[in-house]
């Protein structure tokens, strides 16, 4: 499984493609990826093989709660298919960058098993600690890193 760390800032062009840092691409397990709005702050892009697995989870929870069809439409509507090209880049969508606030500048930055592509200043908002909560985050820390 891949492993994706980091941030890194780059820029869309006018054409609406973003690069993808190298060691992210090296990473994944094939060129091909999905990128969807699932969270109303950024975009995940998926390598395809986590994205088989959140698809196994997609078609389970329809099956099991035909009530969350309406809401797992959405989801999936908001899904498209990328590959980077020779230079490493990938092509948002315009409704998609629309729909995130992208624009100039954005923040690819690595989640693990994921990839997230972020409005710097949303991401900045998104990621401030407040103090009321600081607790919380000492105890997840913890938890993680023991």
């Amino acid at each position: 499984m891949a492993s994706f760390l980091g941030q890194y800032e780059y820029q869309i062009d006018p054409k609406g493609r973003v690069s993808l840092p190298a060691d992210f691409r090296r990473e994944a397990d094939g060129p091909r990826f999905i990128l969807l709005q699932w969270e109303d702050t950024h975009l995940t892009l998926f390598p395809q093989d986590v994205w088989d697995g959140v698809q196994s989870r997609i078609l389970e929870l329809r099956r099991k709660s035909p009530g969350a069809a309406r809401h797992l439409r959405r989801i999936t509507s908001r899904a498209v298919n990328v590959e980077p090209d020779r230079q490493g880049r990938i092509l948002i969508p315009a409704w998609l960058k629309e729909a995130v606030g992208l624009d100039g500048t954005v923040l690819v930055t690595g989640n693990v098993d994921r990839i997230e592509v972020w409005n710097p200043a949303t991401f900045e908002a998104a990621t401030t600690v407040q103090e009321e909560a600081s607790e919380d985050v000492g105890a997840l820390a913890h938890e993680i890193f023991g």
